[in-house]
């Protein structure tokens, strides 16, 4: 009764702060709360900038990290999403918009700080001066900014976005996003701008999926030098799709560019999907073939009473006409949404699906290599189900099967001491110092960050095929050293082409040029 009377007399708390407040009142309320919530917004930004900083600062020692796959900018990602639960690209979007109210929109940057205007806004800002190179030019478009917005007042997005490109364009022409809305931004889901061609539709989750995973790989087919981001490139490869090709073309003009021009049609792409042996055995495949009833068995539900009534109905166990059901069954998409059993049967019923059993291996010893079986790794990714580094999703099939103790250092290659990491966050843990580890028999992985915070995530079967998370024994215990990172270690480190920041500059060079 402690909890419940807790919950009721807050609840009434928050009722009776306005009893006195005249509607007037409300909305000073409603205005306050969205200054300080603009001011943490900014506040967690800052501090975001701050971190980066400390952690570029030590780096300039010599060993090149600005040409590492995993450079500060990734490493610091990594923290980012740990602590707020999001994605590494979330995580990146953050940096990217921190460090340009840092480095080149400190005045924006202390607006918002204030609470005058919001993060929405901010975004929109970085985007729209990001053109913008010399120092004395962006300098004096970022004062103008600040000191006009607070007299623009309330502005749609679409006015904000004008009244900023007039400021940018009276100090630098050159500077305006023309190409943002017909070329930068294109991407393909569900919604798209309307200045842009629409693709809409509806997609089972599993065609959906093989739609996603297909346009990522043929975005990853072209070089390093393609000028385009990975939004353009997962959109241009619909027209290679369409087209039956198993690459995208390469837009860096290189005629000597490593990737070809491909033009055979694209092989198969495999879906992998996790379920119990009730999810093929509970449902008829013929409901997924639009098998319709006959209308004397339609009822339309016109009185609340009657819809009670049928509920109730439903819920008797012993009712003639709803004898006991079990537990709905269905299977789990690895990267992808919850598949139906009818659909799953269906498959199977039309040998569209090869199904492989996952066999628990309990308390079985460690096998005697450093690669796991097809069985474990299989029982592995089932588990797991995604990268388990903290608020990181990339699914388990496309994940490395990483050993929490390195195999290196004794750690066996068994159930309880593998799990699936993103090649991402596999080399952030193997080469970043300061990233630690440790793993329970039940799939349950603690991590320590540099920052000395820990986060504990779950394989992602624990509420949906628990039967997976049960515990696969217990190893007998080291007190290995934490790693550090030697000069040797360096150089298996995969490097960049160019750094981060010469990337970024031949981006804006190139789409200066364009206008």
């Amino acid at each position: 009764m402690i909890g419940p009377r807790k919950s009721s007399d807050s609840v009434s708390n928050i009722e009776r702060m306005f009893e006195e407040l005249s509607d007037g009142g409300v909305v000073d309320i409603i205005a306050e709360a969205a200054r300080v919530e603009n001011r943490a917004c900014a506040r967690r930004l800052a501090a975001i900038a701050e971190l980066y900083e400390r952690r570029v600062i030590p780096v300039q020692d010599g060993h090149g990290r600005e040409l590492w796959r995993i450079d500060p900018w990734e490493a610091v990602a990594a923290e980012v999403s740990a602590a707020a639960c999001i994605t590494a690209a979330a995580a990146g979007s953050l940096i990217h918009n921190a460090i340009c109210l840092r480095e080149r929109l400190p005045k924006v940057g202390a607006l918002f700080a204030d609470g005058a205007i919001d993060y929405r806004t901010v975004r929109m800002i970085v985007t729209r001066t990001l053109l913008a190179l010399e120092p004395d030019v962006l300098a004096a478009i970022d004062a103008e900014l600040a000191g006009s917005i607070p007299g623009w007042g309330p502005l749609s997005v679409l006015k904000m976005q004008r009244a900023v490109d007039a400021v940018v364009v009276r100090h630098d022409p050159q500077a305006r996003r023309r190409s943002e809305r017909r070329s930068r931004d294109r991407y393909v889901e569900l919604a798209h701008d309307r200045e842009i061609s629409h693709l809409t539709g509806q997609l089972t989750g599993t065609d959906a999926t093989l739609l996603d995973r297909r346009l990522s790989a043929l975005a990853r087919s072209v070089c390093d030098d393609d000028p385009r981001t990975f939004d353009q490139k997962r959109a241009d490869a619909m027209g290679a799709l369409a087209a039956g090709h198993s690459t995208l073309a390469c837009a860096c003009g290189h005629p000597d560019c490593p990737a070809g021009t491909d033009t055979d049609p694209a092989p198969a792409v495999i879906v992998h999907v996790v379920a119990e042996a009730a999810a093929l055995a509970c449902a008829d495949p013929g409901t997924v073939h639009g098998q319709r009833p006959g209308d004397d068995t339609l009822e339309f539900i016109t009185s609340r009473e009657r819809l009670v009534e049928i509920l109730r109905e439903s819920a008797e166990p012993n009712h003639p006409d709803h004898p006991p059901q079990p537990p709905p069954a269905f299977g789990i998409v690895l990267g992808g949404p919850t598949v139906p059993s009818a659909v799953l049967a269906d498959l199977a019923a039309r040998g569209i699906a090869e199904l492989r059993p996952i066999v628990h291996p309990s308390a079985s010893p460690p096998e005697p290599r450093y690669s796991p079986s097809p069985a474990l790794a299989d029982f592995v990714r089932c588990r797991d189900l995604s990268c388990r580094f903290p608020g990181c999703d990339r699914p388990a099939d496309v994940c490395d099967v990483d050993h929490t103790r390195p195999y290196a250092r004794g750690g066996p290659t068994h159930a309880s001491n593998l799990k699936c990491l993103c090649r991402l966050h596999h080399l952030v843990k193997t080469f970043w110092t300061g990233w630690h580890d440790e793993q329970r028999p039940d799939g349950t992985v603690i991590w320590t960050s540099p920052s000395g915070r820990t986060y504990r995530t779950t394989p992602g079967s624990a509420l949906l095929i628990p039967a997976l998370c049960a515990p696969t024994g217990t190893l007998a215990s080291t007190d290995s050293p934490r790693e550090t990172i030697s000069a040797h270690r360096n150089t298996k480190m995969p490097r960049r082409a160019r750094t981060r920041a010469a990337d970024r500059h031949r981006r804006i060079i190139s789409e200066r040029q364009r206008h």
